[in-house]
């Protein structure tokens, strides 16, 4: 029985952690500016200066939140090493429900777990959330092959 009790009790704080960053969002998002976004950053006709790849999530996290933020973080060291050690791309690992991440979940317009690609082109923010990788999250190698390919077309290769 106690079991039992520890998955309900479990399941309740897990819906109120959602609900409290939805909340978060919701008010945050009211009179906040918002950023300017590109709708297909794939359209893109200039290669990125820059790409920040980043992952909100929550502080408790299930198994696919967390599995697509290392096969994020995977695929950009494995595939594009120079351009992770020069800082070309960057990858974030962001708590959204921290108070002191509010800023860029109101940049990102972050809504629980989600991965954002910006790509920086003329110091102007491109932000993409990228909703494809949670039908990957099941197959590596589809999801780094995926993911590789998008980040190739934004640096122009």
């Amino acid at each position: 029985m106690n079991s039992k009790k520890s998955i309900i009790l479990g399941m309740l704080v897990g819906l109120g952690v959602v609900l409290g960053l939805i909340a978060i969002i919701w008010v945050t998002s009211i009179d906040s500016p918002k950023t300017e976004t590109v709708s297909a950053v794939q359209e893109q006709k200039q290669p990125a200066d820059k790409i920040e790849v980043v992952h909100f999530h929550a502080t408790q996290q299930c198994w696919s939140c967390i599995t697509a933020g290392e096969f994020a973080l995977k695929t950009i060291k494995e595939r594009f090493p120079e351009e992770y050690k020069n800082g070309i791309i960057v990858f974030k690992e962001i708590n959204g429900e921290l108070p002191e991440n509010r800023d860029m979940v109101i940049k990102y317009q972050a809504g629980g777990s989600s991965i954002f690609v910006n790509a920086i082109i003329d110091g102007k923010d491109n932000i993409e959330e990228d909703v494809n990788v949670w039908r990957l999250v099941s197959d590596e190698q589809q999801y780094k092959n995926y993911f590789e390919n998008k980040l190739k077309k934004l640096l122009g290769k």
